[in-house]
């Protein structure tokens, strides 16, 4: 008998080879499972629900672009500046490589906006991953854990806003050279913040 997760993970690999070239506007199981030689009882056997497989589908195409799933790795060396590793992660994120990734991550995003409920797994790791591991490298950092939590909201905030600038534009310049003003004050903040708890330990 076939290692079920065999051939889960196959299904999983040829979805995303499919949703990367397609998108998933009009997508069904039925289409997709006729798409990459399957059906639409096999892909709910397998995943779930169609919200779920597109999910895991969005993942597995994430790892088609190390540029993109290294990019946070810039964050965990504190012995490099700060404002050069928030640059370094844009890099990685904006690599002109990405955009069929960041094409099809807003796509389903806007798809999970529009379908309440429905995509909670999606939208939990969207809302919270990045943050997290941003707050992470700032309290690190020495930044102060409830200003950490604040500015790693805002600094993926902007992220996900020049990924849009970015698709929408097409001027990787450009918006490079915006984001890098934007990321001198973010380390400017962070020191202010570490300067500020240092002077007033207790409070």
């Amino acid at each position: 008998m076939a290692n079920p997760g065999s051939e889960r993970d196959r299904l999983l690999r040829l979805a995303a080879d499919h949703v990367l070239e397609q998108g998933i506007a009009d997508m069904t199981l039925r289409s997709l499972g006729a798409a990459i030689g399957t059906n639409n009882r096999m892909l709910l056997y397998y995943f779930g629900s169609k919200e779920k497989l597109i999910g895991e589908t969005l993942l597995e195409a994430s790892r088609r672009f190390p540029a993109f799933t290294a990019a946070m790795t810039a964050l965990d060396d504190p012995g490099t500046p700060l404002v050069e590793r928030l640059l370094a992660c844009w890099r990685g994120i904006a690599a002109p490589e990405n955009l069929p990734f960041l094409r099809l991550f807003f796509e389903i995003f806007g798809q999970a906006a529009h379908n309440p409920g429905r995509f909670d797994d999606f939208l939990a790791r969207v809302g919270h991953d990045w943050t997290n591991q941003v707050a992470g490298a700032l309290r690190v950092e020495g930044v102060p854990a409830v200003v950490a939590g604040r500015m790693a909201r805002e600094i993926v905030a902007l992220w996900r806003g020049l990924q849009f600038d970015l698709i929408s534009t097409g001027d990787a310049d450009a918006v490079a050279a915006s984001y890098a003003v934007t990321a001198t004050a973010f380390a400017q903040r962070c020191r202010a913040a570490i300067e500020e708890q240092a002077a007033h330990p207790a409070s």
